[in-house]
């Protein structure tokens, strides 16, 4: 059995290393591993990075980008029987974490499965509130529902092969993707074991504008869901009261109230302008959301 591991980037070098480090320390007895790097334009060596590991390091241009467009040309170039998704700018949190992923699609539980994803200690307090909510400590193999993320994920090859992601959406091209694998009557899992750290390292507008394409593209998967301004406000308050609370508990919450505030303001203003936003993007619009200045997006 042979496994993929794809991973798209855009100026990852920060955690790159790091990340590819973790996979040639994984335990796969029986599993021969490759790794596929789908650049989009990485100019801070993250390239080299690549070849240094021994990747095959193939290329989308800005033209061209979509997530789910990248990850199909990745796939393409790939050659295993059960690819593996992670972010440039996550790390597996031990040796195990290839095995676990992976396990329920290689014994044919599941056609896509998905791992825990934790923040590490740079993160901001929110977004390690939403790991928490999303990414629990139970394994559900297979899973209700066709929730699921690309940031630490495998599929079955042969589920990929008759359905390929979208590539016009501007985010959660795992979720649409396994949306279809469930109603053609395959299966999705969860499984805690498998973890990773998931690093951002995002201005606030840069926040805001990832919930934004993350909101447009929801409007494709699931139609009925409506965010009103009230529903923002409302939505803005009861988290940052929440995250308050929890950061309370840690004695913290004196010295991260300003951070809190920040990043729910951003989250929800920009999950509701994407809720609103409904037209086909243009070249320059995708810039702003793929490829913003002096940073990397997540890929």
């Amino acid at each position: 059995m042979r496994l993929s591991i794809v991973i798209r980037t855009l100026n990852e070098a920060r955690y790159l290393r790091a990340l590819l480090e973790g996979i040639a320390q994984q335990q796969c007895p029986g599993l021969d591993v490759e790794t596929v790097v789908i650049d989009s334009g990485s100019t801070d060596g993250t390239q080299q990075i690549a070849r240094d590991f021994g990747c095959v390091l193939t290329h989308i241009t800005r033209e061209d980008f979509s997530f789910g467009r990248s990850l199909n040309q990745g796939c393409e170039a790939a050659s295993g029987d059960v690819f593996v998704f992670v972010s440039g700018h996550c790390v597996p949190t031990d040796a195990h974490w290839l095995h676990q992923l992976c396990a329920p699609v290689v014994d044919g539980r599941v056609a896509y499965s998905y791992g825990r994803q934790i923040g590490g200690p740079e993160s901001r307090f929110s977004e390690c509130r939403i790991f928490e909510k999303y990414y629990t400590r139970s394994t559900r193999v297979p899973q209700t529902g066709f929730f699921c993320n690309n940031a630490n994920s495998a599929l079955a090859r042969a589920a990929w092969a008759a359905h390929r992601f979208d590539e016009d959406l501007t985010g959660l091209e795992d979720m649409e993707l396994a949306k279809r694998l469930c109603a053609a009557g395959h299966r999705v899992g969860y499984v805690a074991e498998a973890c990773v750290y998931h690093y951002h390292r995002e201005s606030w507008a840069q926040v805001q504008r990832r919930f934004e394409r993350e909101a447009i593209a929801l409007q494709k998967i699931m139609p009925q869901i409506h965010v009103g301004p009230w529903d923002m406000l409302r939505y803005i308050g009861s988290s940052i009261l929440h995250d308050l609370q929890g950061a309370r508990r840690e004695r913290r919450a004196w010295a991260l109230a300003s951070e809190i505030v920040r990043y729910r303001v951003a989250q929800y203003v920009g999950s509701y302008k994407g809720n609103h936003e409904h037209r086909r993007l243009s070249h320059a619009e995708k810039d702003i959301y793929f490829y913003p200045a002096n940073r990397t997006e997540t890929r």
